[in-house]
C-alpha cells in the first residue's frame, strides 16, 4: 500500500526556519513526482511547490520562491521542503501527494495527485 507520511512540522517565529519531510513507505519514490501542499484554516488547498522524479525540475508558488527549496533524496525514499523566513501567512497544515503527471507549474494542484500524507501542522507565530 502506498504511503507518505509527513513530519518535521511546529510552531516557529516569524523569520525562522523549518525543513519539512515527505517519507515513502510500501513503495519506492523513484518514478513518482512529488508534491508539497498547504491548507491554512478556512482556506483551500493549494500547491506550494514540486518535484519531478529525477529531482531535475522543480516549481514553486510565487508566494514562497527565495524563500522554500524542495529536494529528494531517492536512496532515503523521502522528500523534503526547507523553508526558510517563515511568515504568519505560511501557518498551514502541510501535505505531500505523489503523481505520475510531468511537473509543471500548471500541474503542481491537488487534482493531479493521489496518495495524500496526513500532513504536519506548521505554525508561525511571534
Amino acid at each position: 500500500q502506498m504511503q507518505l507520511v509527513e513530519s518535521g512540522g511546529g510552531l516557529v517565529q516569524p523569520g525562522g526556519s523549518l525543513r519539512l519531510s515527505c517519507e515513502a513507505s510500501g513503495f519506492s519514490l523513484d518514478d513518482w513526482n512529488i508534491g508539497w501542499f498547504r491548507q491554512a484554516p478556512g482556506k483551500g488547498r493549494e500547491g506550494v511547490s514540486c518535484i519531478s522524479s529525477s529531482g531535475d525540475t522543480t516549481t514553486y508558488v510565487d508566494s514562497i520562491k527565495g524563500r522554500f527549496a524542495i529536494s529528494r533524496d531517492n536512496a532515503k525514499n523521502t522528500v523534503y521542503l526547507q523553508m526558510n523566513s517563515l511568515r504568519s501567512e505560511d501557518t498551514a497544515v502541510y501535505f505531500c501527494a505523489a503523481s505520475q503527471v510531468l511537473t509543471t507549474t500548471d500541474t503542481c494542484s491537488p487534482i493531479f495527485f493521489a496518495s495524500w500524507g496526513q500532513g504536519t501542522e506548521v505554525i508561525v507565530s511571534p
